[in-house]
């Protein structure tokens, strides 16, 4: 390795971040991260975006990551800049999201002692991240940069923390430029060429395919969610994804059944339950999506394909696992259908299966009279704005499964949403950090009152940055997820779920210098809608709906995929302690 001029550690650091292409830096300073920001000061590659929270600085890199397939980067200082952070790591890390976190640690003649703002770092985020640093020497610094970013990115994406102590960073060294990676981490990108031949036979054969598809596919990039379109086009077998897979094929599609799974369409999970086979691709049998283990789909052959060997077979068993990059493993099975002039099985009969289960219209709603239902705001966001293919975050709740049945996305990273950790606070900084990297797109925060409350304080960020992000919010004057839960569970016992005191969003908004828009019945929808559109800035919708409306279908905790509670005639009020213990 060519060693150059001797450099500080944040120089050198800086250089390593320029180098691999890094634009955006989200995050917050302090006395531990001092000398960073200096170096920062002194270039004009990397923007920095001051974040008002740590744990947003996080997700507002998850947002620019997974809508710009780049990874998001963090820097924030010792200490409580650290700790504020875990949340956000942890969130990208069940995500499966590609984000390096910068820390600030005391010098290294401090650590253990019980310095001002020290924390263990590395022992606190061990757990909750792919990888982890403590750097010690200065000469390693720019080779360990690397190597996250090269970890963080491959293989099954997640967050890579990198602590660095305070005297590393102002310690001069010569800046040592990788020529290779030092560790042991190995990636296996391309499947075992007989179990994928194996594979396509088993798909030939089959009767009753489903492919159910998951944020894999997305992660793999958007050449995947090509070759899925192609595979379900030359297979004519029906599709169906989780939460994080949306977008990764056309809702448009005839051959889509909707999202599967706790709030998934009726048709998805009864198609899953039949199937006599199931080829699952980048997805994990999340509890959410099999319901009671011993009643998924009991008939079926399942192929499972993940980069990620310890997910196959983790929760339900595979018939056929397949280790390897999604996208790698797609053309594979594509070239090998063609090669062999396979031809899709007549699925006459299970269309028509499938078809009478949509007669069920799981997603329908009436709307009468002049409250809103929330799904139906929905509804006419998604039309208002439909033409624009805009990038959606969400908060967590209610509003986050209203959203994913009634938004419909026809193309990858317009999606983003808090899937394993299931975090409140989640959307409007990721919609921050979706804005930095698609300045041109229009960017929407369908969010809920109480989940927007928890990092509120981003809407300053968005006006410091003049970033034209748009927060809708689904006003029902409760945490509606919790109270729907409390009505199913806890025979209607509201037990802290109402948000009482809740503040004046339309003057919050102003407060902050964004345009505030209250909407309050149906006759004003279309028009708050197009007001909010019109508006060159960042705006907050206050629109209120329905306090006690539902999300339906769902699967009851401790059910089977098969046992949907279609609309609140199926609620009986209470569950078993069991059932209780699985919400």
């Amino acid at each position: 390795m060519a060693v150059n001029e001797q450099k500080t550690g944040a120089e050198n650091l800086i250089q390593a971040l320029t180098e691999l292409g890094v634009d955006t830096v989200f995050g917050y300073p302090g006395g531990a991260v001092l000398p960073i920001y200096d170096a920062l000061f002194q270039q004009s590659v990397i923007k920095h975006v001051l974040v008002r929270h740590e744990q947003a600085a996080v997700h507002a890199a998850e947002g620019y990551a997974r809508s710009t397939g780049k990874p998001g980067v963090v820097l924030v200082t010792s200490g409580p800049g650290a700790t504020n952070a875990v949340t956000g790591i942890t969130d990208a890390l069940l995500d499966s999201i590609p984000v390096v976190v910068l820390t600030g640690q005391v010098a290294t003649h401090l650590i253990g002692s019980d310095a001002f703002q020290e924390c263990d770092t590395v022992g606190i985020t061990r757990h909750c991240s792919k990888h982890n640093y403590l750097v010690k020497d200065p000469e390693r610094l720019a080779d360990i940069v690397h190597e996250a970013f090269h970890i963080a990115t491959s293989g099954r994406p997640g967050p890579v923390v990198i602590d660095i102590p305070k005297d590393v960073q102002v310690a001069r060294a010569g800046y040592r430029k990788r020529s290779a990676l030092h560790n042991g981490y190995k990636l296996q990108l391309k499947g075992e060429l007989k179990d994928i031949e194996a594979a396509v036979e088993m798909l030939a054969k089959a009767e009753r395919p489903i492919l159910y598809t998951g944020g894999g596919v997305i992660n793999s990039g958007n050449g995947a969610a090509q070759l899925l379109r192609e595979l379900a086009r030359v297979t004519g077998a029906p599709v169906t994804s989780t939460l994080m897979g949306l977008g990764a094929f056309p809702a448009a599609s005839p051959q889509w059944l909707g999202m599967l799974g706790m709030h998934g369409t009726y048709e998805a999970n009864m198609a899953m339950n039949e199937c006599d086979l199931m080829l699952c691709i980048g997805a994990r049998f999340d509890d959410r999506v099999t319901g009671r283990l011993d009643a998924f789909s009991p008939n079926s052959k399942k192929i499972h394909i993940d980069i990620d060997r310890s997910s196959i077979n983790k929760n339900v068993k595979a018939d056929l696992g397949i280790v390897g990059d999604v996208g790698h493993v797609l053309e594979d099975m594509l070239k090998i259908w063609k090669a062999r002039a396979h031809k899709a099985v007549d699925q006459k009969a299970w269309f028509a299966k499938i078809d009478a289960w949509r007669t069920k219209d799981s997603l329908g709603f009436r709307q009468t009279g002049k409250e809103i239902l929330p799904q139906y705001a929905i509804q006419r966001l998604y039309e208002a704005t439909k033409a624009k293919a805009p990038i959606i975050t969400t908060e967590v709740g209610q509003h986050q499964m209203w959203a994913a049945q009634h938004f419909h996305f026809e193309s990858p990273r317009k999606w983003l949403t808090s899937g394993g950790l299931g975090t409140m606070g989640y959307g409007l900084p990721a919609a921050i950090g979706a804005q930095m990297g698609n300045p041109r797109a229009l960017v929407i925060d369908i969010a809920g009152e109480a989940s927007i409350l928890m990092n509120i304080q981003e809407m300053s960020t968005a006006i410091q940055y003049r970033l034209p992000v748009k927060v809708f919010v689904l006003n029902n004057e409760y945490m509606g997820m919790v109270r729907q839960w409390q009505q199913l569970t806890y025979e209607s016992r509201y037990s802290e779920s109402y948000s009482e005191a809740l503040p004046d969003f339309v003057k919050l908004a102003e407060a902050y210098g964004w345009k505030g828009i209250r909407i309050e019945d149906v006759d004003g929808l279309d028009a708050g809608i197009a007001e909010m559109l019109a508006y060159d800035g960042p705006v907050f919708v206050d629109c209120r709906v329905a306090k006690l409306e539902n999300c339906f279908p769902m699967i009851p905790s401790g059910a089977a995929h098969t046992e949907m509670l279609l609309n609140s005639s199926d609620v009986k009020g209470e569950l078993d302690e069991d059932a209780q213990a699985l919400v």
